[in-house]
């Protein structure tokens, strides 16, 4: 099955250029700059080498080619578009990784630069997948097997744009400790494989098994004490691929569902920034986002890596009961 060669190809590929890549980033002194506003053990991080994300980006890339050669030949290229436009996410993210590096601080390209980049290749990818015809106006709900028909093209655009710029923002909230993105994310790349699959879209299935072997192999570096650290670069590129694969497969409503610890990490993190406005000083939380929060409350980076990962776990597997009848069989 091409989907399990996909899963191969770009575990073995990640796992291989992790050898390389780690020690290149430290000859260069591509280490990550920690925030001094963090809870205070996470300075013994300082100087990890970040970027780490191009393994799984880079492996991602030669499965999608490899494994996915058939679906090319067939003239199917929707695994082609879905991981291209996690990769312009990916290359915003290098950027900004590069100019923290380069000015050796916490801080890269200007909210307003990220946010125009980022809005700019989701309404191209919108315009792509409604020209391939994969696209459509239509919102279904998952669980409630209703689907909203015949929604104008401008509004549901612009739903599109929101959607995608606020889940690569989540995912990219949500790489705070060692592991977190890689381990919730991981179980969404399952829940995709598992979803096109079941629809029968084998050259997303590749897409979706490649990401999934990324980040297996990737979770060997990454997993506490992590060797090395994704950086904006893989962070944004997930968020990429999370809800370029939902929209590809016509099922954004999903991304809530199986993307609840992205969600959650947002929410806090929007609360906090409210109600320290509102009250002139004092914080809903003990530091935001979620994690900080559980952190600085006594729970250690792995528990927050078990529990998180192992919620989306259950989540994805409850979630594809609520899209599994999104095509008739």
């Amino acid at each position: 099955m091409t989907y399990i060669l996909s899963f191969i190809v770009a575990f073995g590929m990640a796992a291989i250029l992790g050898q390389v890549l780690i020690p290149l980033l430290r000859r260069l002194k591509a280490g990550q700059s920690i925030r001094e506003d963090g809870p205070t053990w996470h300075m013994s991080k300082q100087g990890t080498p970040t970027m780490g994300g191009l393994m799984f980006i880079l492996a991602m890339g030669v499965a999608v080619l490899t494994a996915g050669w058939e679906s090319i030949a067939r003239g199917q290229y929707n695994h082609l578009v879905v991981y291209l436009f996690a990769l312009v996410f990916g290359l915003i993210g290098f950027i900004d990784d590069f100019q923290k590096l380069r000015h050796h601080a916490n801080e890269g390209l200007t909210a307003p630069q990220k946010f125009l980049l980022q809005l700019c290749a989701s309404i191209v990818f919108t315009i792509i997948l409604r020209r391939t015809g994969y696209l459509t106006p239509d919102l279904y709900i998952p669980f409630l097997g209703i689907e909203i028909v015949g929604i104008p093209w401008v509004v549901y655009m612009v739903f599109a744009a929101f959607v995608m710029v606020a889940t690569v923002n989540a995912v990219n909230l949500t790489d705070g400790i060692d592991g977190l993105a890689t381990g919730v994310t991981l179980p969404v790349a399952l829940f995709y494989v598992a979803v096109s699959a079941w629809y029968e879209r084998g050259d997303l299935t590749v897409a979706a098994a490649a990401l999934a072997g990324g980040l297996a192999a990737f979770l060997i570096y990454n997993f506490h004490p992590a060797k090395v650290f994704m950086g904006d670069t893989g962070s944004l590129f997930l968020g990429g691929a999370v809800c370029g694969l939902a929209f590809a497969l016509d099922i954004p409503l999903v991304i809530p569902i199986i993307g609840l610890v992205y969600v959650l990490e947002v929410l806090s993190d929007i609360i906090q920034v409210v109600y320290f406005k509102k009250t002139h000083g004092k914080r809903f939380f003990r530091m935001a986002p979620l994690h900080h929060h559980l952190e600085l409350g006594g729970w250690s980076e792995v528990k927050l890596f078990c529990v998180f990962s192992g919620g989306t776990f259950i989540l994805c597997a409850l979630a594809f009961l609520g899209v599994m009848n999104r095509y008739p069989m």
